[in-house]
């Protein structure tokens, strides 16, 4: 894994150069956001629980045959299954959001998953239709738009939080498709 501080280095030192020019500007832009940065996962995180429930929930409002017998989230065993799944996924998103960087996503959540999810039996659209909704979720969280569920954050513009967050998302989606 790498944060935003070890990549520019690690770049740096493949090309034989100086931090410089772009790279540390973009130093500059991650710590000047870090407060915004620290907001946005501590209001993922505190909610954690809250956005995965609500994601399987939702998934389930749309497809009732997954709690009927022989559905991926009947019995109490699977439903905590799913349920476990969520909050790894939102847990790995809310580390690459800390860092600032996938590579703890790519490499300690999403490796393999779709083959596990396939040996399984998981269905596809239904896992990312939650993934989706946890998505929205976490968006309204770091734009602090969640209804009801306010928090106090640091001022300023969080859309390319909100972009960054939903990108990991993406990716969620994208690998288990």
């Amino acid at each position: 894994m790498l944060d935003a501080f070890s990549r520019v280095v690690v770049n740096s030192d493949a090309k034989a150069a100086y931090v410089g020019g772009s790279d540390l500007q973009a130093l500059k832009t991650f710590i000047s956001d870090g407060n915004k940065r620290l907001d946005a996962v501590n209001s993922i995180v505190s909610n954690a629980s809250c956005i995965v429930s609500d994601a399987v929930a939702g998934m389930i409002c749309e497809n009732p045959g997954l709690t009927s017998p022989g559905g991926n989230c009947y019995t109490n065993r699977r439903m905590a299954a799913c349920l476990r799944d969520g909050e790894i996924i939102l847990r790995y998103v809310s580390y690459a959001l800390l860092a600032g960087d996938a590579s703890v996503l790519e490499d300690r959540c999403l490796n393999g998953l779709k083959e596990t999810y396939i040996a399984l039996g998981v269905p596809v659209n239904s896992s990312v239709r939650a993934v989706n909704i946890m998505k929205a979720a976490a968006v309204a969280f770091v734009t602090n738009t969640a209804p009801q569920r306010k928090m106090d954050t640091t001022d300023g513009d969080c859309t390319a939080l909100s972009s960054e967050v939903a990108s990991y998302f993406d990716r969620v989606g994208a690998s288990i498709s």
